[in-house]
């Protein structure tokens, strides 16, 4: 194969994760992939490997809620084993190839490859050496990505979804469930209090999809009585678009909006998984948060939504059914979501008077998690608010539960993290000044 022809599937400068900045390089390097790994379409992907242990790496990888779409076959025997196979079969849309050949020997397989290969066909290798010369030989040669050895699933699935997402359309929304550990525990008022808390911190667009369709409190939180909602998507899910969805959605402030249940008892409600991941994925292509506020149940849709959420939150009070329910749930989440962040822990109207509780250092002992955020039981102000159909900080914006829904908000959206940096920057000038007295 010459270096004009490039049957692996485009142009370089059209590849993800590739740019100019590679051509100004000194030293060897490979680019770092994107911080977040987005879901992959439905794709074919075909692994050829040399060690069990890369092998072992693409099977955890395929077994993530990111690849859930795509169909992953892995091979051993590496890029040889890959040059026999596709003399006799057609190629898929993604073909990975563990090497550990010397530079002119792999570039020589390679150009065996090409010659059974689609041109719509991508190629990512996984190689020994961080050799920026290499990494220019193969991208003139088409090669889509090269990650050096030893690869961890997170950077395999990051490097998939640049190539398989447009850099320059918006990133899919993120997705956080909100489940109660038990019924009663204020899941729904920690949801929408995030939500709106999420949507003011951040100045950015959130939709709340109520799951609880008989019962559902999202209308009368927000004060809303919507004549649609989401019973009305999930009934038909593939008619689902940008402009329906904003027929069906009610606006509730600047960046909030409600996905309200219709809470009638005359008609049964049968949600299909398939239906209820549609209804959710089209939300998410239309804005950048979604807050799904899932009921106390265990249906194959439940658990699909917690899957395949980016983020889990699990509202629980202090005593014992919720601790034996919180840690089943959190731990069945970890050990299915391996390579996603743990479920996030919020403990939820403590300090009851008369009531017998388990205090929260036993509580985070005993699942194994800390608490990301401790609401302290406050029947006046939660009695009031929920009467007006107002959220606490609208309420009452130095309310100490106040802050805890917009620690909750910060802490899913990573963006704790940036609000301590700038609140500690703020320090810096003062600092210098203390520096320069000594």
């Amino acid at each position: 194969m010459s270096n004009q022809a490039k049957p692996f599937g485009g142009e370089p400068e059209e590849m993800a994760g590739v740019g100019a900045p590679l051509a100004e390089l000194d030293e060897p390097a490979v680019p770092a992939p994107s911080t977040r790994a987005r879901p992959i379409p439905r794709i074919s992907i075909q692994a050829f490997c040399e060690n069990g242990a890369t092998a072992e790496i693409i099977r955890i990888a395929a077994e993530d809620r990111r690849l859930a779409k795509a169909h992953v076959n892995v091979h051993m025997g590496g890029i040889e084993a890959a040059v026999v196979h596709y003399q006799q079969n057609p190629t898929p849309n993604l073909i990975v190839l563990e090497s550990s050949l010397p530079r002119d020997h792999l570039l020589a397989e390679l150009d065996r490859l090409a010659e059974n290969c689609d041109p719509g066909t991508k190629v990512l290798i996984i190689g020994q050496v961080n050799d920026v010369m290499l990494y220019r030989e193969l991208l003139r040669r088409g090669v889509s990505e090269y990650l050096v050895d030893p690869v961890e699933p997170l950077q395999l699935m990051e490097a998939i979804s640049q190539l398989y997402n447009n850099p320059d359309t918006e990133p899919v929304g993120h997705v956080y469930a909100f489940v109660g550990a038990k019924g009663g525990v204020g899941s729904s008022t920690v949801c929408h209090n995030t939500a709106w808390a999420l949507s003011e911190a951040l100045k950015a667009d959130v939709v709340i999809a109520d799951l609880d369709l008989a019962f559902g409190t999202t209308g009368l939180d927000f004060n809303q009585d919507p004549m649609q909602g989401i019973a009305d998507a999930l009934s038909t899910p593939e008619r689902l678009d940008e402009v329906l969805l904003d027929r069906l959605l009610t606006k509730c402030s600047e960046h909030l909006s409600i996905f309200a249940a219709p809470v009638a008892l005359d008609r049964d409600y049968d949600i299909s998984v398939e239906g209820c991941d549609q209804v959710i994925d089209v939300v998410r292509q239309n804005v950048p948060y979604v807050a799904v506020d899932l009921p106390h149940v265990w249906t194959p849709w439940a658990k699909g939504v917690l899957l395949q959420a980016d983020e889990v939150v699990i509202t629980a009070v202090p005593d014992l059914a919720n601790l034996r329910n919180a840690k089943n749930m959190i731990d069945l989440l970890q050990q299915v979501r391996r390579n996603d962040s743990k479920p996030r822990l919020v403990m939820n109207m403590v300090n009851m008077p008369k009531r017998p509780e388990i205090s929260v250092k036993e509580f985070e002992a005993a699942v194994g998690l800390k608490a990301i955020a401790v609401i302290d039981f406050d029947s006046e102000v939660f009695g009031q608010a929920a009467n007006n159909g107002q959220m606490i900080e609208e309420l009452n914006a130095k309310a100490r539960s106040a802050s805890g829904f917009r620690d909750i908000a910060l802490a899913i959206s990573n963006r704790r993290d940036a609000q301590a940096t700038k609140k500690a920057s703020g320090f810096a000038p003062f600092l210098e000044k203390l520096k320069l007295k000594r």
